[in-house]
């Protein structure tokens, strides 16, 4: 008995429970319509889709879905909700003829045929289904079954469409005598049914009958006169009647209302044709091209036209696209060779090509240089020629060839064993053969060689800065035994005579931030040399604060000779000064080493004069170390190339006066200072008192000038430990000073050569010399 009770209170709980789960569907449901109502789609399709959670049954939220998905424009979701209502209800023939309609739109047509068939086997009069199903046996071209499709639907009422459609079905058929009536019915009953007037309008003109249609066409354009079908049809009846200018008219009307219609477009160009207007229909084709460019049509099109204007070279070009698009077209294939054909005899001419070599460029005589050292050269070029090339030969063999831009280039790399000529041929496809020969002249290897005049420059291309000015004023030299092109100076060019062998340059750059320079120059040969010069601002404060003004010390270090012995003296001795001389204000230090006679006159001639002009130097001191001779009272600096019994290859210090009166418009203090003998009466005028010590608060002494030397006494060669030089050092070295003159040096130089036994060194004023009772001081840093 309990066990009764307790099933049958289970059955009416599933039986409550199942109709609260309907009521709960049915309230969704009624929520979804509302939605529905205010155009709440995506909120429709929630409600909808939980009524159909909890009723997978409920047909009615599954027909209610499709609608908004058609709404939302969702055919597929739409077709799948009619199929799954169709599932729980079978015999409803408007749900065959929605899922019917939505399959027509998708193209998917015997889909749709077999859909409303159950539509039209369910329905009583089943018009809509009828006419849909019509339709869809056109798409399929079953023209038998779609005239009785629309037949039975006409014979249910008498439309517009169902006349319309019988017309078509009517017309496809051949029946056109019947399709005219059909189109006239669907007229008569819609006065304004546009696609019956234009159907009709097609018909005439499928008939000949030309002015029926372009009445038709009228009609149509005077209540809608931006319909592009009446002006598309009205234009093939204009072409019918010959009227090439009313028929183009009618596309550019179209073209107006859609300006990207590359159809409207593509169809004008073949009206221009026929009206002979190949310019215009060459313009319209390419505008096609643009929006389609991969269409052959458009390309064979533009091709005639280009041929009947007689520019084969464009016909030909696309004949050639066509070949590319459609490989296998045998059509453009053979238009394309008789293009090809009649294009090379309309170009047939006689002239030959022009070759023109560029690198390397030849001279007037057509030489070109090529460096000692290659065994092969890079020939580039260009051949200009009407025609196109049959190809071109260098020394015989086959060259790559580039066509740019209507010329055609070429680049070689030409080996040269036992060549001393470039032979290029060139042959065009008429065979005008051209030869051109250019003959090969070595040139040398050695790229520029760059030495700084101003500022000076040390051996290790250290340029020290006077003043904190931006701007740097540059002079210099090139040696290159060939004729120099350019010379640049951090990207500037140097100013320079280009005729010059061995040319000066100047320029002027910007240093500001900078902490070097590079001086880049190249031979006319293409040798190229970059030298770079570093730069010092520690001489900036030197100057500024030196009484004395910029000063330079040069010392001549001569010690490895041929035929005197070899000293280890001098590089000492030059060393020790110029630890001395790191305590002073001495801008700058060159060290000359081993001399000849030739070098020595040069330099103190030509090249220290041009560095003391160029740099602005104001004091400096020329020291000499190495052998020395007194002859007949005059004193001779020995060169490493002198000979023992030749006087002749001695250096003359009177010549050196005299290379150092050049100097003098330019320099206030001179002192030359010599470890070696004696200079000379010739040389230096002696002192007949003690020198006086000056002070180098002594404005005059600074300020006038001074010409002095300071020599040792000795007749013979020079030893390799100098007491002349050992003390001047230490008296640099120890002074306390600010500053030393000369003259305290020169006392305590004498003082200690004479303690050592050794005649006393001579000190005196440069005979010849501009002197103003100045004198030379050492100011210490």
């Amino acid at each position: 008995m309990k066990t009764k009770i307790f099933i049958g209170g289970f059955i009416l709980l599933f039986v409550f429970g199942v109709e609260g789960f309907s009521q709960n569907a049915k309230k969704y449901y009624k929520t979804g319509q509302e939605f529905l109502n205010k155009k709440a789609y995506q909120d429709a399709i929630g409600q909808f889709s939980r009524a159909i959670q909890l009723k997978p049954e409920f047909t009615k939220a599954y027909v209610a879905r499709a609608e908004v998905y058609e709404q939302l424009n969702q055919p597929e979701k739409a077709l799948d909700d009619y199929k799954r209502a169709l599932v729980f209800v079978n015999n409803d023939a408007a749900l065959y003829y929605r899922a019917g309609k939505i399959l027509n739109s998708l193209g998917r047509y015997q889909e749709a045929v077999d859909m409303l068939n159950h539509a039209t086997r369910l329905e009583k009069k089943p018009m809509s289904a009828l006419q849909e199903k019509a339709k869809a046996l056109m798409t399929l071209k079953k023209y038998k079954e779609a005239l009785y499709a629309a037949d039975s639907a006409k014979k249910i009422r008498e439309t517009p469409l169902n006349y319309f459609l019988l017309g078509e079905a009517n017309e496809k058929l051949s029946n056109l005598n019947e399709a005219e009536k059909d189109y006239r019915m669907a007229v008569n009953l819609s006065n304004r049914y546009t696609d019956a007037h234009l159907a009709l309008a097609s018909l005439y003109l499928k008939q000949d009958k030309t002015e029926p249609a372009i009445n038709e066409c009228n009609y149509v354009l005077s209540y809608d006169n931006k319909n592009t079908q009446a002006y598309l049809i009205r234009s093939k009846v204009y072409v019918k009647q010959l009227d090439m200018p009313n028929a183009i008219n009618d596309i550019s009307r179209i073209l107006l209302i859609e300006p990207d219609n590359p159809e409207m477009f593509f169809l004008r160009g073949k009206y221009y044709q026929q009206f002979n207007q190949h310019i215009n229909a060459i313009t319209d084709f390419t505008k096609v091209i643009s929006l389609r460019p991969d269409d052959p049509d458009t390309y064979m099109a533009r091709a005639k036209s280009y041929e009947d204007i007689l520019d084969y070279k464009s016909a030909e070009k696309d004949y050639k696209t066509i070949a590319k698009l459609t490989k296998n077209n045998a059509k453009a294939e053979k238009m394309l060779k008789e293009a090809q054909k009649r294009l090379y005899e309309l170009n047939r001419e006689s002239d030959k090509p022009e070759i023109s070599l560029l690198i390397p460029k030849p001279d007037d005589s057509k030489r070109i240089n090529v460096p000692e050292n290659k065994k092969e050269v890079i020939l580039k070029g260009m051949v200009k020629d009407q025609s196109d090339l049959e190809y071109l030969k260098i020394n015989g063999q086959p060259a790559h060839l580039d066509k740019k831009n209507g010329t055609v280039e070429f680049l070689a790399n030409i080996e040269l064993h036992d060549t001393n000529e470039i032979m290029i041929e060139a042959s065009d496809i008429y065979h005008n053969v051209a030869r051109d020969g250019f003959f090969i002249r070595r040139t040398e290897v050695n790229p520029p060689e760059v030495e700084i005049l101003a500022p000076y420059a040390s051996d290790n291309g250290e340029i020290y800065l006077e003043s904190p000015d931006p701007e740097l004023y540059i002079e210099g030299k090139i040696n290159d035994e060939s004729p120099i092109k350019t010379i640049m100076i951090n990207g500037i060019y140097a100013s320079y005579k280009p005729d010059e062998v061995n040319p000066h340059f100047s320029a002027t750059i910007n240093i500001m931030n900078k902490n070097h320079f590079d001086v880049t120059a190249e031979d006319i040969y293409g040798n190229k040399s970059t030298t770079s010069y570093k730069l010092n601002r520690e001489g900036i404060a030197l100057t500024a604060e030196n009484p004395m003004g910029k000063t330079w010390a040069v010392f001549i270090e001569n010690s490895n000779y041929l035929t005197f012995a070899s000293l280890d003296g001098p590089p000492k001795d030059i060393s020790l000064m110029k630890k001395a001389l790191a305590r002073y204000r001495i801008s700058n230090i060159i060290v000359k080493k081993d001399m000849t006679k030739e070098q020595m006159e040069r330099f103190f001639s030509i090249e220290l004069r041009d560095l003391v002009r160029s740099n602005h130097v104001n004091s400096i001191l020329i020291w000499y170390a190495g052998h020395g001779k007194s002859i007949n009272e005059t004193g001779y600096w020995i060169p490493v190339d002198a000979k023992r019994d030749d006087e002749f290859t001695y250096f003359n210090i009177s010549n050196l006066k005299g290379a150092l009166q050049a100097y003098a418009k330019w320099v206030t203090h001179i002192l030359v200072i010599t470890d070696a003998c004696e200079s000379g009466p010739s040389f230096y005028q002696a002192m007949r008192a003690i020198p006086k010590v000056r002070s180098c608060d002594d404005w005059k002494a600074t300020h006038f000038k001074s010409s002095q030397v300071f020599s040792s006494a000795g007749y013979e060669l020079a030893v390799d430990n100098s007491q002349f030089t050992r003390t001047f050092a230490n008296t640099l070295l120890n002074n306390p000073d600010a500053c030393i003159p000369i003259e305290s040096i020169v006392s305590k130089v004498t003082k200690a050569v004479v303690q050592n036994n050794q005649q006393k060194p001579q000190f005196g004023k440069i005979a010849g010399l501009e002197d103003e009772d100045g004198t030379f001081f050492f100011i210490a840093k």
